[in-house]
Order: structure tokens, then C-alpha cells, then sequence
């Protein structure tokens, strides 16, 4: 069964960073794709980024395009979300997701796992 746990959420200013953090329990696969996304209050879901494991390919919303930066480190099965120039609009919560079937898009519906959340408030 495979568990994804995010950490790395908080306060932080209009302008700063932080570092979102999601550990994936189980097993990878070449055809696995993580990826975030975040809900704001009142709001749907929406994609943020995506990486592919087997070649690190990555996709961006373009609303972080320039500001986050996904990344993954195989030997830990995690992925980071570097987050900088953080703005307001930024602010929900963050959600880790995984498919296996090396569909990198935007639709939630195509992601079979996901974590329960982390916070991320930016104060302007």
C-alpha cells in the first residue's frame, strides 16, 4: 500500500520560501509521477507541478512557473517542492499525488494516491 506523507508547511511572508517535503512508503515504479497541488479556501483543487521518476521530466502550472522548482531524490523516495517569491495567492493546502502510469497532467482524477495535506500561509 502505498502512503505519501507531506511535511514542510507554515507561516511565511509575501516574498519568502519554504521547502515542502513528501515521502512516498512502498515501492516506485519507472511509469510513477508525483506531483502537488493545493486548494484555497472555497476553491477547487488545482495542479501545481509534476515530475516523472523515471527521467525527472518536470511540469509547471504557470501561475509558479519561475518561482517553485520540483525535484525528487530516488534513494529517499521523496520530492521536494521548493517554493520561492512566495505570494498571498499562494496560500492553501498542499497536496502530494502519485500515479503509476506515467501520466503527467493536470487532472486530479488521473492520481491514485495522496497524502493529507500540508498547510502553506503566505501573510502579505
Amino acid at each position: 500500500q502505498v502512503q505519501l506523507v507531506e511535511s514542510g508547511g507554515g507561516l511565511v511572508q509575501a516574498g519568502g520560501s519554504l521547502r515542502l517535503s513528501c515521502a512516498a512508503s512502498g515501492r516506485t515504479f519507472i511509469s510513477s509521477v508525483m506531483a502537488w497541488f493545493r486548494q484555497a479556501p472555497g476553491k477547487e483543487r488545482e495542479f501545481v507541478a509534476g515530475i516523472k521518476w523515471s527521467d525527472g521530466s518536470t511540469y509547471y502550472a504557470d501561475s509558479v512557473k519561475g518561482r517553485f522548482t520540483i525535484s525528487r531524490d530516488n534513494a529517499k523516495n521523496t520530492v521536494y517542492l521548493q517554493m520561492n517569491s512566495l505570494k498571498p495567492d499562494d496560500t492553501g493546502v498542499y497536496y502530494c499525488a502519485r500515479n503509476d502510469r506515467l501520466l503527467l497532467i493536470k487532472s486530479t482524477t488521473v492520481y491514485d494516491y495522496w497524502g493529507q495535506g500540508t498547510q502553506v500561509t503566505v501573510s502579505s
